[in-house]
């Protein structure tokens, strides 16, 4: 037993098993899972933040067999851990594991995965009549409720996407208890109780909010024509397939004006970071994939966003993978994370999740998390830079060398979505009502004013955001400079007035 691991201190002393065995004994060039598991010296099996904690009544064998199996039934499939270790694992020594019990769950897996993955054909008989089993274990994974079946293994392909690009989502409770909400029934039956006319003015609001945000969070601010032209962008977002040439569209509409960037897809490689200030040697907290493998990359997350649509994955689980999968990916030279913020929305609006004419602030959502946000982002990020080889070159960027396309096809999404889930959430729970309930008490505000004191609609808002800044009181400044020919009773009544409609503000 030890008490730390790859860096990582164990919860209590345990054995490293299954994957972590794997990635270890065979030196895989991959980052460890984001859950280890261990045998500790404990009655009944457990969990703590980042581990997977099995009795030490578990017994393996420390071989292939003994750890691939124990994998298989306590983790599930780790794509990019299996992709790496059949490529150096002989054909012929998986054949042999398979053969010892080919009807086995796990053993019909692996075997599939294999031929799936690699494209070669073991020398194994197709199976007899018996009966067929999902790929993905549902007690472990999100898989397809259904898929394509394959009469060789008995095996029914529930896998989200293909080998060009499939991450995974782990079944956890908290994504569990998110998604049986049923988040999209849940935004519906908010819109439903509001009149028509408001809904459309909170919606208009809540997409220029989710258009301004998405810019704060790369630190700019759009031009009003660059604002408008996305803004209309996100609400159209869903009605366009998607495909390189419509990704091609949207960055142009988010650069603008490309006097300095050239548009398309990258023509050099790319990371994400600074750079020396006396050296200008690149000082990278993420390398983008290589150039070369973009278009198999991005036609494997076309591919993967159809099969999911069209096999009804869940829209919230579709959209973490597809969004930052693409981010991680990162074709553009400029406009990745716009571009990736947006397919949250494409994802959502084309599986009609939202209410008609309603966009989802998300960004808004990731702006007041952002720490959470770039949490999420770095959990794939650090453990992948040691594991791609890069030097500098002499233009100050990266030259990546040796294969990386892996490591942006298969990674675990699970942290992604719970906080998609979880922005999802704050916008139907806080945001659409925080939004319903300030124009309705703007209309409440207007319609009483009217019975104090007529003023143009300019200086009515003008006169609440007065209000607004002093905390219900209209400030000297106010009262001597656009406001002077009030009287003070008109100023009690008003600021009366402004204490009903915002009580609860």
């Amino acid at each position: 037993m030890v008490t730390h691991f790859h860096g990582q201190t164990l919860p209590e002393p345990g054995t490293p098993v299954g994957y972590a065995w794997l990635i270890d004994t065979y030196d895989l060039k991959i980052p460890m899972p984001p859950q280890i598991m261990v045998i500790a010296n404990r009655h009944r099996p457990g969990r703590a933040e980042g581990w997977i904690l099995l009795s030490r009544r578990i017994q393996v064998t420390p071989t292939l067999e003994g750890h691939l199996s124990l994998a298989l039934q306590h983790e599930g499939l780790n794509l990019s851990a299996l992709e790496r270790l059949f490529n150096v694992v002989p054909m012929n020594r998986i054949s042999e594991l398979i053969i010892k019990q080919p009807n086995g769950f796990n053993k019909r897996r692996l075997w599939f995965v294999y031929e799936w993955l690699t494209g070669r054909r073991l020398n194994i008989e197709d199976l007899g009549k018996i009966r067929y089993i999902p790929l993905v274990d549902p007690g472990i994974h999100y898989g397809l409720a259904d898929g394509e079946t394959s009469s060789r293994q008995k095996i029914r392909n529930n896998l989200p996407g293909t080998q060009q690009f499939c991450p995974m989502v782990r079944r956890t409770s908290v994504l569990d208890a998110l998604l049986a909400s049923n988040l999209a029934r849940a935004a519906r039956r908010v819109a439903g109780q509001v009149p028509e006319d408001l809904m459309r003015r909170a919606a208009a609001f809540m997409l220029f909010d989710d258009t301004r945000a998405s810019f704060a969070i790369e630190n700019e601010k759009p031009d009003p024509a660059q604002g408008t032209r996305w803004a209309r962008a996100i609400s159209e977002a869903g009605r366009n397939s998607l495909s390189v040439e419509e990704l091609n569209r949207l960055q142009g509409i988010v650069i603008g004006n490309a006097r300095f960037v050239r548009l398309g897809l990258r023509q050099e490689e790319g990371f994400i970071g600074s750079h020396d200030r006396e050296t200008t040697t690149p000082i990278p907290v993420h390398i983008s994939a290589r150039h070369n493998d973009l278009p198999d990359l991005l036609s494997g997350l076309i591919a993967f966003e159809d099969r999911a649509g069209k096999s009804k994955f869940d829209p919230i689980l579709t959209a973490a993978i597809l969004a930052f999968g693409f981010v991680y990916i990162h074709p553009y030279a400029d406009g990745n994370g716009r571009l990736h913020r947006y397919l949250f929305h494409h994802v959502l609006a084309a599986a009609d999740f939202n209410p008609p004419g309603i966009v989802f602030p998300i960004s808004a959502a990731i702006l007041r998390n952002i720490n959470g946000y770039n949490q999420v982002l770095r959990s794939r990020s650090v453990p992948l830079l040691p594991f791609v080889d890069w030097s500098p070159d002499a233009k100050g960027n990266v030259l990546v060398t040796g294969e990386t396309a892996h490591h942006y096809r298969f990674f675990d999404a699970t942290e992604h979505a719970v906080f998609l889930a979880g922005c999802v959430r704050a916008t139907i729970e806080e945001d659409l009502p925080r939004e319903v309930a300030f124009l309705k008490a703007c209309d409440e505000f207007k319609n009483g004013l009217t019975e104090i004191i007529e003023m143009p609609n300019k200086h009515i808002e003008l006169l609440r955001k007065f209000l607004h800044q002093n905390e219900g009181s209209l400030s000297r400044r106010a009262l001597e400079g656009e406001f002077s020919s009030l009287t003070e009773k008109e100023v009690k009544l008003i600021e009366t007035l402004y204490f009903n409609c915002w009580r609860g503000d």
